[in-house]
């Protein structure tokens, strides 16, 4: 390959094996190409009506098929394609997928997921033209370039719907280091991706099998499932109808606000609060993002307010059940167990349920089961619907039937899903952490601050 007139540059004065190019400090041995220099580029066919319904509908790629470093055919369209076009426009293992429009510049390759897949028009299809390069190192290096290094920010085309063009596609600067460090960075990166994917597997079964437990343990109390039905034998667990469907016949059924007339439950909303800053002065306001759809509290996205007075009925407890009483239609209910040290309030959004009787009611084991009523589009059913919104009154809460089963079956079932709940936030912990791991492989392979080599097998080393 000709040398590019970018690859020339002069060395950098602080660095030591790095040299000043347009695309920052990079190390000596490294070229810099422009991509139509190493990639044949090629758009898909435009999806139409017409195309929609023809004798040859074939498989194809659209914008949400593709994403950063992953294909997703989960919904393939189709649409007719002939005989030339089949020929020009089939994909070939080893394809890079740059997305024309949407999220400009997502990437991914196609690794001959199905035989036969062809692509439209808001696809750039990339093919090397060159032995010495590896895709699967630029499909990170777009990853890189559009989500770290804030390169090609400007490359889409200013017009009602953004999008990047072929020929500005072909201006991209790259890097071109050593075909053998291409092939270990990919490797790296690719390392950490099947780890994160394995433990989204991970999280995903665990998801299920809380789902199908919550199921079992709110229908027939804690026991195993074998004993259920005892071959030969009458039902261990023998069951009732109720308003609420089938529990075990020993349970009871209540509404909330007979509980809070007993005194066992006490029921309160949040407070409004328009002062806001997420700069942590004063003390945090939990909001309906701040539950997620697993039950759990998500700090991710928090809010702070001003204190109320020492002596203010909305400070939260360690115990707290938290509900969700006003959201979009599909998220009114999610609740969490709250269990978090420091000092927090609620929005008026959302509810929290005090458990004043210990000897009644497991806090855990009511937040589990008015969450598995969500998982069940129970609230769906009771919210008022409002413009973009909908909500739970307190009224309508305290009207909430569900079973009671003795405290001791009670903490049982609280017990089986803590051990659960435990082992996904353990996997989105470790996922967290491979993410933030992946981030910064990226960072610092993409830019040769780490360097890696073909012949070694051990981690990445940082040179000098």
């Amino acid at each position: 390959m000709n040398e590019s007139k970018y690859e020339r540059g002069g060395a950098s004065p602080q660095s030591n094996g790095f040299r000043d190019t347009p695309l920052g400090p990079l190390p000596e041995d490294w070229q810099v190409v422009r991509l139509g220099e190493i990639f044949d580029i090629k758009q898909g066919k435009s999806l139409s009506p017409k195309h929609r319904s023809g004798v040859n509908p074939q498989p194809f790629l659209r914008t949400a098929n593709v994403y950063w470093g992953k294909i997703d055919l989960s919904h393939l369209d189709k649409m007719d394609f002939t005989v030339d076009e089949m020929r020009e426009l089939s994909l070939k293992r080893g394809d890079l997928l740059v997305c024309e429009g949407g999220e400009i510049g997502r990437t991914a390759i196609w690794d001959g997921q199905i035989q036969i897949c062809f692509y439209q028009n808001h696809i750039h299809r990339l093919r090397t033209t060159n032995e010495n390069v590896h895709p699967p190192f630029y499909m990170y290096w777009m990853q890189a370039a559009y989500g770290l290094l804030g390169l090609y920010g400007g490359t889409g085309n200013k017009t009602t719907i953004p999008n990047l063009s072929q020929s500005r596609l072909k201006s991209f600067l790259l890097p071109l280091p050593p075909l053998p460090e291409q092939r270990a960075i990919a490797r790296v990166l690719t390392a950490i991706q099947r780890a994160i994917e394995a433990t989204e597997q991970v999280i995903a079964a665990t998801r299920e099998l809380k789902k199908s437990l919550m199921r079992h343990l709110f229908t027939y109390g804690p026991v195993p499932v074998g004993a259920r039905f005892p071959v030969g034998a009458q039902r261990a667990v023998p069951q009732q109808e109720t308003e609420i469907g089938s529990i075990p016949a020993h349970w009871q059924v209540v509404r909330l606000g007979s509980l809070l007339e007993e005194g066992i439950l006490l029921i309160r909303n949040g407070f409004p609060q328009g002062e806001h800053n997420i700069s942590g002065q004063g003390v945090p306001h939990l909001r309906p993002f701040n539950i997620n759809n697993d039950g759990c509290i998500d700090l991710a996205q928090i809010k702070y307010i001003s204190p109320p007075c020492d002596a203010s009925p909305y400070w939260l407890q360690k115990g707290d059940v938290i509900f969700n009483n006003t959201n979009s239609e599909e998220l009114v209910g999610k609740t969490a167990y709250f269990s978090l040290d420091g000092r927090y309030v609620l929005s008026n959004h959302m509810t929290f349920i005090r458990v004043l009787n210990l000897i009644k009611v497991d806090a855990y084991w009511l937040a589990r089961h008015l969450h598995w009523l969500w998982m069940q589009d129970v609230f769906r059913g009771l919210c008022r619907r409002h413009v973009n919104q909908a909500s739970v009154s307190l009224e309508r809460l305290k009207g909430v039937a569900i079973p009671l089963p003795p405290l001791s079956e009670q903490r049982a079932i609280a017990e089986m899903l803590r051990a659960v709940d435990e082992k996904i936030q353990a996997e989105e912990n470790r996922k967290a952490a491979l993410q933030s791991l992946f981030r910064s492989m990226l960072h610092h392979l993409m830019t040769g601050k780490v360097r890696v080599w073909a012949q070694r097998r051990c981690a990445p080393t940082m040179e000098a």
